[in-house]
């Protein structure tokens, strides 16, 4: 199908496109790389009647680790493929779980093209970026004609497709406050690069010769990436990984649709954190 009739606009910057999506109010779109708004566009599940199209803002794509290697910062206009293929020196020490994680997006083509803002801004439940965001304690910086603010991972996914950006502010910088050298992700689709039907992450906390916590976030089991306490309390007992997966699955109740019934989800959910686990732990 070909999208509805829509007007194109493109920003030469952040500020004129803020003040383009302030005058153009709910009926406007930003579009960077394109690869979830032109899908939903063409059959027609998005009709927007006008796109703002800030592609060309080259100044929002890098990545930068702070000069006490504490914190990673990347532009919003970051591809997925930029950072799959950074080097050491450029992501930073104990960051590896997020590059290894871009393999786990779509393909080669979709990863040269779309990018890190507009992953977390579509908000998909199941989108790698926005689970990573919420298991590592990520901060993003919005930009309207207001200024800037920064939005915790935790306060910004509210459901569905529905995040805390509001319609004139563009996502310019995530954060990544701290590395995470025991942390990974995997997940479970029906083909490699399809949207997860489960995914899990797991970030943890080690005093070098055993586990003393950690944290768990699962996607694709609720409307938004969930982080899951009751597995995080057992790894903090002291619990196995295996008793961690089963906390995990039996603490959320996930929703049956065309790709799989709630209780296959779970049965993915106790693979999944598991096996995270083991990835984890062997970094």
């Amino acid at each position: 199908m070909k999208p509805a009739a829509f007007r194109y606009h493109r920003a030469r910057d952040i500020d004129g496109a803020t003040a383009l999506l302030a005058e153009l109010g709910d009926d406007a779109k930003v579009i960077a790389g394109g690869q979830s708004l032109v899908a939903m566009m063409n059959f027609r599940l998005a009709r927007p009647a006008h796109l703002v199209d800030i592609a060309g803002l080259r100044d929002l794509a890098y990545l930068a680790v702070d000069a006490d290697g504490g914190a990673l910062r990347i532009g919003a206009l970051t591809t997925h493929h930029a950072v799959e293929t950074a080097s050491p020196r450029r992501l930073g020490t104990g960051f590896d779980v997020i590059r290894d994680t871009m393999t786990w997006i779509g393909h080669l083509p979709i990863r040269t093209r779309g990018t890190i803002g507009g992953s977390i801004a579509h908000g998909d439940t199941t989108a790698e970026w926005c689970l990573l965001a919420v298991l590592l304690d990520a901060e993003f910086t919005a930009q309207s004609p207001r200024g800037r603010r920064r939005i915790p991972a935790e306060g910004f996914f509210f459901g569905y497709y529905t995040t805390a950006l509001e319609p004139d502010e563009i996502l310019v910088e995530v954060l990544f406050p701290r590395p995470a050298p025991h942390a990974a992700l995997t997940e479970f689709a029906e083909r490699r690069g399809d949207f997860a039907i489960v995914s899990a992450a797991v970030d943890l906390e080690t005093d070098g010769s055993a586990v003393r916590g950690g944290r768990v976030a699962l996607g694709g089991v609720a409307a938004m990436p969930v982080r899951v306490p009751e597995a995080e309390a057992v790894l903090a007992d002291g619990g196995s990984f295996r008793d961690c997966a089963e906390a995990a699955a039996a603490a959320v109740d996930p929703p049956s649709d065309a790709n799989g019934s709630g209780p296959y989800r779970k049965h993915l959910i106790r693979t999944l954190v598991e096996r995270a686990c083991e990835e984890a732990i062997s970094r």
